[in-house]
């Protein structure tokens, strides 16, 4: 058995966001699996993220939202 911490959907899109300041729910599907990304947006803006969305048209027609981080939140000294 091992010791190493799996992280949850919604760790992983907080990191992708860090990281890459973006996302879609087409990359939240393909990179973690992650069907509900609004869902995972809606708990990280109430832990303090100001993340921006824009609904987006695709080439195929398909709306999407694009996630962006604004900011993360700060930290109470």
């Amino acid at each position: 058995m091992s010791n190493k911490t799996k992280l949850t959907k919604s760790e992983m899109v907080r990191i992708h966001l860090e990281q890459h300041k973006q996302i879609t729910s087409w990359d939240a599907i393909k990179l973690f699996k992650a069907t509900r990304l609004s869902a995972i947006i809606f708990n990280l803006r109430k832990k303090g993220y100001d993340i921006n969305s824009v609904d987006t048209k695709g080439k195929d027609g398909i709306h999407f939202a694009t996630y962006t981080l604004i900011s993360k939140p700060k930290i109470k000294k």
